[in-house]
């Protein structure tokens, strides 16, 4: 089968994985489709996926998109590139692979891995929007996530306003945002 490696493009994988350390995981993020018609097929991604990971790398993570700015991407369903991680996944099982596409809910999270469609979920904007989402998921999923001891203030245990953080879905109220965009007009910052 032609397995892309004997395109030369292999090669270059293969020469950062002879130099990054074995100890430490080595991924290959690509595209399991790039949304244009007769652009990259989800099969032909899998089968990319399947010689990046003969190739030796650790994981495979399947995003999608970008390539082309006028492209429309459908990303406003939660998971909407998991079925592109479970198709590499399908293709290559022994593989890890990573899965992405608005994952933000833990419950969802936790389903793909335990369906079988990817192996990890990367849960990129969810944590530039909570930068304690790992903590927050596992909480909400009945774990026990520790804190670094600088935020041991802010632990179910420790403070009050918790459960009203979690229920309120942000931590920023409409109040508090009404009070920081006044004090950037005040400030002269537009």
């Amino acid at each position: 089968r032609d397995c892309l490696l004997s395109r030369g493009l292999g090669d270059v994988y293969k020469r950062q994985r002879n130099a990054w350390p074995i100890r430490k995981a080595l991924g290959v993020r690509f595209n399991g489709t790039d949304w244009l018609d007769g652009g990259i097929s989800v099969e032909e991604a899998a089968l990319f996926g399947q010689c990046m990971h003969e190739a030796g790398f650790d994981y495979l993570h399947v995003s999608s998109g970008g390539n082309d700015p006028k492209v429309r991407i459908p990303g406003a369903t939660p998971g909407y590139q998991v079925p592109l991680a479970e198709t590499v996944k399908r293709k290559s099982p022994e593989a890890k692979v990573l899965a992405v596409g608005m994952i933000v809910d833990p419950h969802h999270a936790q389903d793909i891995v335990q369906s079988g469609a990817a192996d990890a979920v990367g849960i990129g904007r969810a944590m530039l929007d909570d930068v304690n989402w790992p903590h927050h998921a596992a909480m909400t999923l009945g774990g026990v996530a520790e804190l670094p001891p600088q935020y041991a203030r802010v632990a179910s245990n420790a403070w009050p306003g918790y459960d009203a953080a979690r229920l309120a879905g942000t931590h920023l109220s409409s109040a508090s945002i009404a009070t920081s965009e006044g004090l950037e007009r005040d400030r002269g910052d537009h």
